[in-house]
């Protein structure tokens, strides 16, 4: 059976929700709405629908003119077997001592590795994107340096994969928050998939709005966005303890200097950046 899909971008947040909402009533229906925000600071987000029959290009003309939107883009999918498709394409990532599969790949898990087990299907978070991929190798690089934790946080979690990297090197005291709530349901069930149901403790939480992360901390993940870590940067560097790590991420490369200067500004030094893709990852230090 074939899909269509028709795609859009527009300004605002209540622009596009009441654009989502639009769609419900069109003739044929979609099959499925998205309204996401473009991870860019550009401050458009994208409308998107799912039909089994081909939309109606006209009402979808007149609802993009009365939102204030650009003309739907309308594309036909390839049948596609997308459960093969996924497990293809998300192959096992190595990140140093750190080696992130799905299940459909258990049996390539090399020796001398720390596996982290993440499904397919909770895509962000697996490995594959490079502010995922850039926290694992700069955790990998502090250990190569020497560094141990005994407190550690993972702000913002999303599949908790970073804090699971912790709890596998060290016995530490480590908690994972993030504001959506089925992000930390996502958390919880990796934590159980992986074996370390007891050795991460979790919290909904916006930023450090939570009395379980008062710190001090010697290591805090924020693998965020570049907003929400600058508004982070006191409130994050005060939770650091003297001289512990703060490893940052979700950053476009053209942000970064913006974003390590609110650091530094917040008593850290730079210690590493490193670039994978458009996005990059910067490793600071609290100072004594």
């Amino acid at each position: 059976m074939p899909t269509w899909t028709a795609l859009t971008t527009l300004t605002g947040k209540a622009q596009a929700d009441a654009l989502g909402a639009a769609l419900e009533h069109l003739t044929p229906e979609p099959t499925g709405i998205g309204v996401f925000e473009v991870e860019d600071e550009s401050g458009l987000w994208e409308v998107g629908a799912y039909f089994t029959d081909r939309p109606d290009e006209t009402a979808l003309l007149l609802l993009t003119t009365a939102m204030g939107a650009k003309p739907f883009t309308v594309s036909e999918l390839p049948e596609t077997d997308w459960v093969a498709h996924v497990k293809r394409e998300l192959a096992p990532v190595e990140a140093g001592r750190f080696f992130v599969y799905g299940s459909h790949d258990a049996d390539k898990v090399p020796p001398g590795k720390h596996p982290l087990l993440i499904e397919a299907a909770m895509a962000f978070g697996t490995g594959h994107h490079g502010t995922t991929l850039g926290c694992l190798k700069a955790l990998d690089r502090l250990v190569d340096a020497g560094v141990t934790a005994d407190r550690v946080a993972d702000i913002g979690c999303g599949t908790a994969v970073l804090a699971m990297g912790a709890a596998a090197l060290w016995p530490a005291d480590i908690i994972a928050s993030d504001i959506d709530a089925q992000a930390v349901d996502v958390a919880r069930a990796n934590l159980v998939a992986n074996g370390m149901e007891g050795r991460v403790s979790l919290a909904e939480a916006a930023g450090f709005d939570h009395p379980d992360l008062a710190g001090p901390f010697d290591l805090i993940f924020a693998n965020i966005l570049k907003g929400p870590l600058i508004a982070l940067a006191p409130d994050l560097s005060a939770r650091l303890a003297p001289q512990g790590y703060a490893i940052l991420s979700g950053i476009l490369n053209e942000q970064a200097d913006d974003v390590a200067a609110h650091y530094v500004r917040n008593g850290n030094d730079l210690t590493h950046r490193e670039e994978i893709g458009e996005w990059t990852t910067l490793t600071l230090r609290r100072k004594p």
